[in-house]
């Protein structure tokens, strides 16, 4: 293993900071981060372990209020600079979804297990007060493929702003 993000874990909702952290190693104890979606990133570093070979736990809070994302869909990425040439090298990306973008105020999710005969339209009325705001379910779920189906048992992320 040459670094791992265990936090957060692949389609995680996230908000601000997004908060990173697992276990890695970097040439002098240093590793990097970015978060972002192709438009606009946050990057930064900091000191894993105690030098090049040992592994260290790691926790960042990267804030990222002053990225102008304009996508949902993030990712957080993890890596080493490389001595002998200054490339990225052991990098490691986990997608995520970033539930501002979503909601305003995002502060975190409920989970909503879906029940015989439910919709989605159903679902937003109760959450959110107005049916037509099932879109936000269907960004903040990435296991739905289909928004008219949905099956009884499932779990479903339901964000939430202030």
């Amino acid at each position: 293993m040459t670094n791992r993000i265990d936090q957060p874990r692949e389609w995680d909702l996230v908000g601000d900071p997004v908060l990173i952290a697992g276990v890695g190693t970097g040439f002098e104890a240093n590793l990097g981060y970015r978060v972002g979606e192709g438009h606009d990133e946050v990057t930064g570093y900091f000191t894993v372990g105690g030098g090049t070979g040992e592994h260290g736990q790691f926790q960042v809070r990267a804030d990222v209020s002053k990225a102008a994302f304009t996508l949902d869909r993030l990712y957080v990425q993890v890596f080493e600079v490389s001595a002998a040439d200054g490339e990225e090298i052991n990098l490691v990306t986990v997608p995520v979804i970033y539930g501002p973008r979503i909601v305003p105020g995002y502060i975190g999710y409920r989970e909503h297990t879906v029940v015989r005969g439910e919709t989605l339209s159903a679902i937003a009325r109760a959450h959110y007060g107005d049916a037509r705001l099932f879109p936000r379910i269907v960004r903040a779920n990435p296991q739905l493929t289909d928004p008219d189906v949905i099956v009884p048992g499932q779990l479903l992320r339901i964000p939430i702003g202030a």
